[in-house]
């Protein structure tokens, strides 16, 4: 699917005299807010060309998307497809069996999905969980131990003592409710020395000079005192660390700032696509004047943009759609080849979908043609699976979800030659087991199909409206 840049050698068209720049008006179709492109990673529309667009102009170049009106879900302009599966929701309870939900998405415009979906729809799928087997038990605390020495050698302090959780241990990442230690105030009975503290900084003095670029650089001085508290003298207290005074350079008189002004409006650049919605843009410059001495820079923006609708649809490349059943095994002249040594042919087809507008034709092959043996209701021996692992729940987002798993009767497949020799000299050529033979298994002791309930089920919520 080309991008608008891409577009301009697709469609070497000349641009029509007269382009929409400014508000369109949404004819023939529902307003909406048009974008230049999809993400698929993120399912997210990017690149705003604007309101009001209609959906069908929007559309006119497949690689755009698209947003209606009050809602967050981003639509791609290109034919509806399925969005890959979401990652799967946390699980709904965070120890034992729970539930959890995953969602993929109908996407596109102009069609429907398989299955007849509409574009917008979600489908969910739910299975079980388990973050943690066990839930956390709480512990017992042991009793207190002894009180260790006070925090200080003089006055009043601190003295802690400390208990452990295993009276008993708690299980499965359990806690003991409470503190593992305590403190309280203890005295010393002893006198502390009294260390000095600097009172707060006095103002700056007058300047040294009144200019910069002289002999010297002037300066401002300022001065503090040792007196919030002065030192004790017994017990002896430390006297203030440091200088009683600083000095710094005196800042000059600086030229008057110059306020930035903007410039004329540029000319409107052209449309940069040959078809559908496109964004031209017109630019100013901040030098009318330029800003000097630290003066503002000018307020506003240096460019404004308009949409461009060139009218043209964009073209739209062929896609394949899936493979066909594969057709039935046969040999030309031979009635019967079920169950033999005896290779057939078979083949599928594929249709090219969604050209339109010049666009690129499907590459690759229309057809696929393979060798295979016929084991269409064949009778052979069988043996039964172990069992498959647990399914998905189901109903996802109906009342009491399931899960099941099975143990299958599967045919022992004959051992015939795995590949063939159709013309001297060109090779040999893989020979595929076609067809569903009827396993003949021994009777199984015990049920040949589980179910059990999904716990903890969650809702099923759509995520782009949560936040509307």
């Amino acid at each position: 699917m080309p991008t608008p840049a891409q577009a301009s050698w697709l469609l070497p068209l000349p641009l029509p005299p007269l382009l929409l720049l400014l508000t369109l008006s949404a004819t023939g179709s529902d307003a909406v807010h048009c974008f230049t492109q999809y993400e698929e990673s993120s399912g997210k529309c990017k690149g705003s060309l604007g309101n009001g667009v209609g959906v069908e102009d929007c559309c006119l170049n497949t690689a755009y998307a698209f947003q209606e009106p009050g809602s967050n879900l981003c639509q791609p302009c290109r034919s509806p497809q399925w969005s890959p599966w979401s990652r799967w929701n946390p699980c709904s309870v965070t120890c034992t069996e729970g539930s959890q939900l995953r969602h993929r998405r109908c996407i596109g415009w102009g069609g429907e999905c398989p299955e007849k979906v509409q574009p917008g729809t979600l489908e969910w799928q739910l299975q079980a969980c388990e973050d943690k087997p066990c839930c956390p038990e709480i512990g017992g605390w042991s009793n207190w131990g002894p009180w260790m020495p006070c925090s200080v050698t003089c006055s009043k302090g601190t003295r802690t003592r400390q208990r452990t959780c295993d009276q008993p241990i708690p299980k499965c990442g359990g806690q003991c409710p409470g503190e593992a230690q305590e403190s309280e105030a203890c005295d010393t009975k002893q006198v502390c020395p009294t260390h000095g503290a600097w009172a707060a900084w006095g103002p700056w003095g007058p300047c040294s000079g009144s200019c910069h670029g002289g002999p010297s650089a002037p300066v401002e001085r300022r001065s503090r005192t040792c007196s919030a508290p002065e030192p004790s003298t017994e017990p002896p207290g430390k006297p203030c660390p440091g200088l009683p005074y600083e000095q710094r350079v005196c800042s000059g008189l600086p030229p008057c700032p110059v306020a930035g002004g903007w410039g004329p409006w540029g000319p409107v650049s052209p449309c940069p696509v040959t078809c559908g919605l496109g964004q031209t843009m017109e630019q100013r410059k901040c030098d009318h004047p330029v800003p000097k001495h630290g003066g503002p820079f000018c307020a506003g923006d240096p460019t404004r943009t308009y949409i461009c609708n060139t009218a043209i649809p964009c073209p739209v490349n062929g896609e394949w759609g899936p493979w066909e059943e594969w057709s039935k095994c046969v040999r030309p002249k031979m009635d019967r080849i079920s169950c033999k040594e005896i290779p057939g042919q078979q083949s599928r087809s594929r249709s090219c979908k969604g050209r339109k507008f010049n666009g690129l034709r499907c590459g690759g092959d229309q057809q696929d043609i393979r060798y295979c043996y016929n084991m269409e209701k064949c009778s052979w021996k069988g043996s039964w699976s172990e069992w498959s692992t647990w399914g998905l729940c189901t109903p996802p987002c109906g009342p009491n979800p399931t899960r099941t798993r099975q143990r299958l009767c599967k045919a022992h497949l004959p051992k015939f030659a795995p590949t063939i020799t159709t013309v001297e000299g060109q090779g040999k050529k893989n020979v595929t087991f076609w067809g569903t033979p009827s396993p003949l298994c021994e009777m199984l002791q015990g049920p040949k199909e589980e179910k059990k309930p999904c716990l903890h089920v969650p809702a099923c919520k759509d995520p782009e409206n949560e936040n509307l």
